[in-house]
C-alpha cells in the first residue's frame, strides 16, 4: 500500500478510539498542483486519512479477520484549510460495530484547532447480505500492510496488539 495518509498513531484505545497524526509538507507531489501558488490539502485526502485511521480501529475491533472497506461518507464538514507545514490529527471513535458493518465519528484537528468532522460507515464485506463472494485472503489487512502498520505505531505495537 503506497498511500498512507497518517504518519503515526498518537493514541489507540482498542474498540474505542484512535488518533492518527499527519504532518503535511511541500515534499508531497499532490500539493504542488492543488491551487498552484496557494497549496492546500484536498478535503478528499483528509477524508482518506480519517478513513484509514478509523478503518484500522474498526479492523482491530474484529481482530483484523474481516475485510473492512469504506461503505459511506455519512458526513464530511471542513471549516478551515490545511497548508504545508501544518499538522493534522484524525481523531476517530467507534459508534457501533455489528457483524455486517461499523460506524465511526471523527474530528479533524489542525495544530490544536478543530477544523472538521468526518463520520463514516464501514462494511465487513464477507458478511454482506447480497450473497457476493470475495477472495478468501484478506486483501485489506495483508501481512505486508500489517508489518507496515507495526512501524507506524513507533513501539506501541505491544499496547495496540497488532
Amino acid at each position: 500500500m503506497r498511500w498512507i495518509w497518517f504518519d503515526r498513531f498518537e493514541e489507540f484505545v482498542p474498540g474505542e478510539r484512535a488518533v492518527g497524526v499527519k504532518n503535511y509538507t511541500l515534499a508531497e507531489d499532490h500539493l504542488h498542483d492543488h491551487f498552484p501558488g496557494f497549496p492546500v490539502v484536498p478535503a478528499s485526502l483528509m477524508i482518506e486519512g480519517m478513513a484509514q485511521t478509523a478503518g484500522i480501529l474498526v479492523g482491530h475491533a474484529r481482530n483484523f479477520t474481516e475485510k473492512v472497506i469504506l461503505g459511506k461518507v455519512k458526513q464530511a464538514v471542513f471549516h478551515q484549510v490545511v497548508r504545508p507545514g501544518q499538522q493534522v490529527r484524525f481523531d476517530a471513535r467507534i459508534v457501533q460495530v455489528t457483524p455486517q458493518a461499523a460506524m465511526t465519528e471523527g474530528k479533524i484537528w489542525r495544530d490544536g484547532e478543530e477544523i472538521g468532522q468526518v463520520d463514516l460507515v464501514f462494511s465487513h464485506i464477507d458478511q454482506n447480505m447480497s450473497g457476493l463472494e470475495f477472495p478468501e485472503e484478506n486483501f485489506v489487512f495483508t501481512e505486508s500492510f500489517m508489518a507496515l502498520l507495526r512501524t507506524y505505531t513507533h513501539g506501541a505495537a505491544e499496547r495496540i496488539a497488532l
